[in-house]
C-alpha cells in the first residue's frame, strides 16, 4: 500500500515546523522539508535563505530554479521512497511555496512555476495541503529577529505570500485544510490531527 503524502504551509512565524513533527509522530510517519531534506537540499537551503547581509543576493529566477532542484532532488530520493515503501511522509513547505513566494511574493509568472514545479516533482502531489493561518502581528512576533534574506523580504512580500495561499486554499478546497494556527501548540496540533483523519482516514 501506497504511503500517503501530507504537505503544511503557511507564512513565516506559523508555527508549521513544530506541527509537522508532532502530526509525524502521531502517524509514525517520516517528517522533511524543503528547502532542505537531502544533502544536496541542505546545500541548496543555505544559499537560498542566506544572511540578510549577504553580499552576493540571489536573483528572483536563480531562486525558482534552485527551489525547484531542490524539489526535483528531494522527490527522488526521499518523498517518493518512502510512499512507495508504503509509509506516510510529512512535509514542511511543498510546491505551494513556490507559488506564494517565487511566484505572487517576487512576482514571476504562475503558470510557469506550477509547470516547473510539476515537472521538477514528476507530477507528485499531496494528499492533503494543510494551510496554517495565523494573524501577522502573531507572525511577526513569533519570527523575532529577521536572520535570512526571505524573512527580511518585507511587510508587503509577505502579505502577498499570504493572500496567495489563501487564493490557492479556495481554488483547491477538495485538497487543502485551512487551520487556525494562533491557538497553543497542542490546540493547533489537535485540530491538524483531526483534519488529516477526516479527510484521509488515518
Amino acid at each position: 500500500m501506497t504511503g500517503r503524502f501530507i504537505v503544511l504551509e503557511g507564512g513565516e512565524g506559523c508555527g508549521k515546523s513544530t506541527q509537522v513533527e508532532l502530526l509525524a509522530r502521531d502517524l509514525d510517519a517520516l517528517a522533511t522539508r524543503q528547502p532542505g531534506g537531502t544533502e544536496l537540499g541542505s546545500r541548496l537551503r543555505a544559499l537560498l535563505l542566506s544572511a540578510v547581509d549577504d553580499p552576493s543576493p540571489v536573483d528572483e529566477r536563480a531562486e525558482a530554479l534552485l527551489m525547484a532542484a531542490d524539489r526535483a532532488q528531494h522527490v527522488a530520493q526521499v518523498v517518493r521512497p518512502a510512499l512507495d515503501a508504503g509509509r506516510h511522509v510529512v512535509c514542511d513547505r511543498y510546491t505551494p511555496s513556490t507559488i506564494a513566494y517565487q511566484g505572487h511574493g517576487r512576482g514571476l509568472d504562475v503558470d510557469w512555476l506550477e509547470r516547473l514545479a510539476a515537472w521538477a516533482a514528476r507530477d507528485l502531489r499531496p494528499d492533503l495541503v494543510v494551510l496554517l493561518e495565523v494573524p501577522a502581528d502573531l507572525a511577526a512576533s513569533r519570527r523575532g529577529e529577521v536572520s535570512d534574506r526571505i524573512e527580511a523580504a518585507g511587510d508587503e512580500f509577505h502579505r502577498r505570500v499570504v493572500e496567495s495561499y489563501r487564493a490557492q486554499a479556495a481554488r483547491e478546497s477538495t485538497g487543502w485544510a485551512v487551520v487556525d494556527g494562533s491557538g497553543e501548540v497542542d490546540e493547533v496540533h489537535a485540530a491538524v490531527r483531526s483534519v488529516v483523519a477526516d479527510r484521509l482516514g488515518i
